[in-house]
């Protein structure tokens, strides 16, 4: 196969268009999509009006000529999906979170072992963001030494756009840590360059959402691997003055200095987007991430074809997701 064809099932979180546009960029080729949403299909056909909409999502899993399915269907389908997928002899993309269970993830474990397949969640936070990817090749560099803590921060603004009932189920999402902190459970297994840790203690709450009583607007975690310890704090309280969707960053703290990203917008006023401020022994700097390659797309790409593993190790992305799960599990004192 010379140019790696894919095709979507399941497009009800804008994530879908990142997912696509990272294979687009590296020369894949999107050849079909499947919405049972009219609205959802209508703004994905406006966005790529030369890819044909599915009535049967059976004709693109029985295509022998695609090689990859891509989704971001609501959470909780998610996983089903790609045991579907993989048992076509397929290999899967899934947005974040890849599954919204304990017994879901074990049996996409099990199903992946037992086929061979790719089962990769695309962490967006850390995959298409510049100063994630800097920061990695700074860390594996030796610039702040050994790396002992992070902290990752993901705030939302809940009415950033009008939301599904789904959102609101706590069955149907997984639950505040299940859903976003996955992203800052893979970058903590990341810099501290791990494929296992432990969850130290988690908490999660409605704090001020009554009409809401299923949503978890705040959730935090402690982990552990080794030495190293990680803070993880997400939430729907970003305010409305924020520009934008919400203000993620990390701070990660090494034995001879301290990395900042500020990942979407610097709220002391510098412009742009990817701030990267590195403090070490000779000083303090703002790292331009402007011509950061991206490298996700291109190595799934390349993983898909050769069966290799380079734009994430296959239990780290597991391992991300288990985390995510236990520490959801705790917090709501089921472990």
């Amino acid at each position: 196969m010379s140019k790696l064809r894919f095709a979507a099932i399941g497009i009800n979180h804008a994530h879908i268009y990142g997912q696509v546009d990272c294979l687009l960029r590296a020369g894949a080729e999107l050849v079909g999509f499947h919405a049972v949403e009219d609205d959802l299909a209508r703004a994905f056909a406006a966005k790529y009006p030369l890819v044909p909409r599915v009535a049967e999502r059976a004709r693109l899993l029985d295509d022998k000529t695609i090689a990859l399915i891509l989704s971001s269907g609501i959470p909780a389908d998610r996983a089903p999906l790609g045991i579907e997928v993989m048992r076509h002899g397929k290999d899967y993309m899934s947005d974040k979170p890849g599954m919204t269970s304990l017994e879901q993830l074990a049996e996409v474990r099990r199903v992946q072992a037992e086929t061979k397949r790719i089962y990769s969640v695309c962490y967006s936070e850390h995959f298409e963001t510049r100063s994630t990817v800097k920061a990695g090749e700074l860390i594996a560099a030796g610039a702040i030494g050994k790396v002992i803590n992070t902290v990752g921060l993901g705030p939302h603004k809940l009415k950033n756009l009008p939301r599904p009932d789904w959102f609101y189920s706590r069955e149907r999402t997984g639950g505040v840590l299940t859903d976003i902190a996955s992203h800052q459970c893979e970058q903590f297994l990341f810099f501290a360059d791990a494929l296992d840790a432990k969850v130290v203690s988690a908490t999660v709450a409605n704090r001020a959402n009554p009409d809401r009583p299923e949503l978890q607007d705040f959730g935090e975690m402690l982990l552990r691997t080794g030495d190293v310890t990680g803070y993880v704090r997400v939430d729907w309280f970003t305010p409305d003055g924020l520009p934008n969707w919400g203000d993620g960053r990390i701070t990660i703290l090494g034995t001879e200095g301290y990395m900042e990203l500020r990942k979407y917008i610097d709220v002391a006023g510098q412009p742009g987007i990817e701030h990267l401020i590195m403090v070490d022994r000779k000083g303090v700097h703002r790292i331009d991430c402007s011509n950061v390659e991206l490298p996700y797309g291109r190595q799934l790409i390349s993983d898909v074809l050769n069966r290799t593993e380079t734009a994430i190790p296959q239990a780290r992305c597991f391992k991300a997701m288990e985390l995510a799960l236990t520490a959801q599990a705790m917090a709501e004192g089921r472990a």
